[in-house]
């Protein structure tokens, strides 16, 4: 895939556009220890990131079927790259104009979401597109098993402000470097914003598969990732008595996705929904890894097989819809998916504390198990969902 000029280019812009989302919550959380930055301010910049990505998301899909699918990368990596310089100039001086950065970085990151998924389609190949997002996959998982060593190591010798201003060149590289697709997007009509989008939910309500995978993504991350996210550091800590498993289990997921990555890049399973639908399902082990007092390769280990499942279903979720959705809406569709199941994740996150605190840490980890292995068994019994095809 790598050999193909214009999928390289798209490849590098998206693997950059990836390095820079990832980089950045990493980079402030360095300017709170070296105390340029509060933990309360980088709780702000967080949550406006959020709130510009989440207001972004309907609004790129929409866009990018109107317009464009490269101008609206375009326009949003270049949003993005002009927001971080400002976020690096008023770090520790002004959190209003820090947070305004942020939000205004988070919407160029969310708009940029649903269009790169439409612009693969228009540039790779029916017949390779699941390897093209499994190499997609690839890189960012490399990045993110790579990154927090080397962000760390150049922290020593660099400026905050200076990686701060490396992330702005990788979006400007997200902005610049992808290709143009073979379609236009135009749609035949145009209306109001509100309306084009509800174009989208009516495809997407179009396709029973989707609404069933989508629905138990969202439950799966909901859950299993608000668990790895709240309680694995609570437990690493408290029962094992250091961070040390909590980095293994999540570089042994990391691990554990690129094996997927590369499984999936050559798996042609005849039953693709149903075998995508399982390895989603596989969630549920890192919740369950973490209710008794077991050794702690058994937590690693579980992690290591949800990274494996993860990708099982990314893949083929999104070359599933990349296929089966009307290309002219290809990118509203997309950012429904975007929006329900990452843009509901905070929700997940800011409950499962409370839950925690109420029902003790058992009881939220079984319940989270229970959901993770069920969502997807129940989305299996959608008809359309055996291969994900209508």
């Amino acid at each position: 895939m790598l050999r193909d000029r214009a999928f390289l280019r798209l490849w590098t812009g998206t693997t950059a556009s990836g390095l820079a989302t990832w980089a950045l919550p990493f980079i402030l959380g360095l300017a709170v220890l070296d105390r340029s930055l509060t933990a309360v301010g980088l709780g702000v910049l967080l949550a406006a990131r959020t709130v510009g990505f989440l207001i972004a998301v309907p609004l790129g899909g929409v866009l990018a079927d109107r317009h464009s699918r490269r101008g609206v990368v375009l326009v949003s990596g270049l949003l993005a790259a002009a927001a971080t310089p400002v976020i690096a100039w008023g770090l520790g001086d002004s959190l209003l104009l820090t947070a305004t950065a942020a939000a205004l970085l988070g919407a160029g990151q969310g708009a940029c979401r649903p269009a790169f998924q439409a612009l693969t389609a228009e540039v790779v190949h029916p017949d390779q597109r699941q390897q093209a997002n499994a190499a997609m996959t690839l890189a960012v998982r490399v990045s993110t098993l790579l990154g927090p060593g080397l962000t760390a190591l150049l922290a020593t010798v660099l400026d905050l402000s200076v990686l701060l201003w490396g992330t702005a060149l990788l979006w400007l590289i997200a902005a610049l470097l992808p290709p143009r697709g073979a379609a236009s997007g135009v749609p035949a009509e145009r209306t109001h914003l509100v309306r084009e989008f509800a174009d989208g939910l009516r495809e997407a309500r179009r396709h029973p598969w989707f609404l069933a995978g989508l629905g138990a993504l969202t439950a799966v991350i909901a859950t299993g990732y608000s668990a790895t996210g709240v309680a694995l550091p609570l437990i690493s800590r408290d029962r094992y008595g250091s961070e040390l498993v909590l980095a293994s289990a999540l570089t042994g997921y990391t691990a554990g996705a690129l094996i997927g990555a590369l499984i999936i890049a050559r798996w042609r399973p005849r039953a693709q929904g149903w075998a995508a639908l399982a390895g989603l399902a596989l969630y549920g082990l890192a919740p369950l890894s973490l209710i008794a007092d077991v050794h702690p390769a058994v937590v690693i280990a579980a992690y290591v097989i949800t990274g494996i499942g993860i990708e099982l279903f990314n893949v083929p979720w999104f070359t599933a819809t990349q296929r089966e959705v009307d290309p002219r809406l290809l990118a509203r569709v997309s950012s429904v998916d975007f929006l329900f199941s990452y843009g509901l994740a905070p929700v997940g996150l800011a409950l499962i504390a409370p839950a925690i605190e109420t029902f003790g840490v058992t009881a939220v980890l079984t319940g989270c198990a229970i959901v993770c292995f069920t969502a997807p068994a129940l989305a299996a019994l959608v008809p359309t969902a055996r291969r994900f095809a209508r």
